[in-house]
């Protein structure tokens, strides 16, 4: 087989559904300009054209495994990989989430960086042992400041500079221009255009607590406009639960349960708060969605959505719904002025930490990839 003469970056990702997609052009657009190639190959998922444009890679493969066949050791996934970098000049490999992780290690000599999205990663034995074994190679990542935490915990023997930070960010430029107008949003999803919306998007999973969410939202009417409506999208095992729960609560004729809502990210608009209850969400991606759209931000004070929120909207503790409620309260007393200051606001923090160009720059200066360029 003959290799490619030129420098390439393997970039590894489990697979391209919901946000992770995303998480592929950002990883792909940190290369640009700096006279690599960017391989990025999706363990599962069928081959797309759609997805491989979206990834804003020089090259998009997909080895189209079933999660039932990357069960185990792995092994087809393992060649199938080793098949790919024995062709090309790859310096480093980033791979998205343990099983990538896994599979890069043991098919390759590269060096690879890891990137995690959730807690709990390193939490389990074998995943430690695995770890140590491959320390000299591997990195590791957080899309937060509490998923780093979270790690370095888990492997305190690990030098602190082997396991950073680097955020999630967002095109703003390109999401402002495929964001909806507030009455065009409204229309769409089926909303009153008098209505004073609190909007929240995300499974409808214990973790994302939208049951908090509902009790401060019930709590708070009697100090929010009348026309007051909580809007959830997304779907999930206690869409059920909540709805009897709403009725409970007496809410039931406010609270409207949309479902699934194909890029939902184009309605932030519709919302005149966004809310998230989250219990330690590892970032929080529908928060910098808000933010671009300038709407008012109102979340938990738990892993990284603190990080995203803190400054610039109202953090509140976890499962507190009294606190829920009255900030609710207070964000429904905003005029115009304050909610245009608001915006400003949000934009700033975009753009100074969670934009494209932002984070490019901090990538750039990490200790495990300014050691990867001298050796490369």
């Amino acid at each position: 087989m003959t290799r490619s003469a030129e420098r390439h970056v393997l970039q590894f990702c489990h697979g391209y559904d919901g946000p992770f997609l995303d998480c592929a052009r950002q990883y792909a657009s940190l290369f640009a300009g700096k006279g690599y190639r960017v391989t990025t190959v999706f363990l599962t998922g069928a081959a797309d054209s759609e997805v491989a444009q979206g990834c804003a890679s020089d090259e998009v493969l997909f080895l189209e495994y079933s999660s039932k066949a990357i069960r185990g050791l792995k092994l087809g996934a393992i060649r199938d990989l080793r098949k790919i970098v024995a062709t090309r000049n790859f310096s480093f490999c980033i791979a998205h989430r343990f099983k990538p992780v896994y599979i890069a290690l043991l098919a390759t000599r590269l060096p690879v960086i890891g990137v995690h999205h959730a807690f709990g990663d390193y939490k389990r034995r074998t995943r430690k042992l695995f770890a140590h074994l491959f320390r000299k190679r591997l990195s590791l990542l957080g899309v937060s400041d509490a998923v780093r935490d979270d790690m370095r915990k888990s492997l305190p023997s690990w030098p602190a500079e082997r396991i950073q930070t680097l955020y999630n960010r967002i095109d703003v430029e390109q999401l402002r221009a495929i964001q909806l107008p507030a009455v065009k949003a409204r229309e769409e999803l089926g909303l009153p255009s008098s209505a004073w919306v609190v909007g929240n998007v995300g499974r409808l999973h214990p973790d994302k607590d939208q049951a908090t969410l509902l009790r401060g939202f019930a709590q708070a009417l009697p100090t929010l406009p009348a026309n007051s409506e909580l809007v959830i999208l997304g779907t999930g095992r206690l869409e059920q639960d909540l709805k009897e729960l709403a009725m409970e609560l007496g809410i039931g004729s406010r609270v409207s349960f949309l479902g699934q809502v194909p890029e939902a990210r184009r309605y932030y608009k519709a919302f005149d708060v966004f809310a998230l209850s989250s219990d330690h969400e590892p970032f929080g991606m529908v928060l910098l969605e808000a933010m671009v759209a300038g709407v008012p931000l109102l979340a938990t004070a738990a892993g990284g959505a603190k990080e995203v929120v803190e400054g610039v909207g109202i953090l509140f503790p976890l499962g507190d719904e009294q606190h829920l409620a009255q900030a609710l309260g207070h964000l429904a007393k905003l005029d115009g002025q304050q909610r245009e200051d608001c915006a400003e606001l949000m934009l700033l923090r975009l753009h100074e930490r969670f934009s494209d160009q932002a984070v490019r720059d901090v990538f750039w200066h990490l200790p495990q990839v300014t050691s990867l360029i001298a050796e490369s």
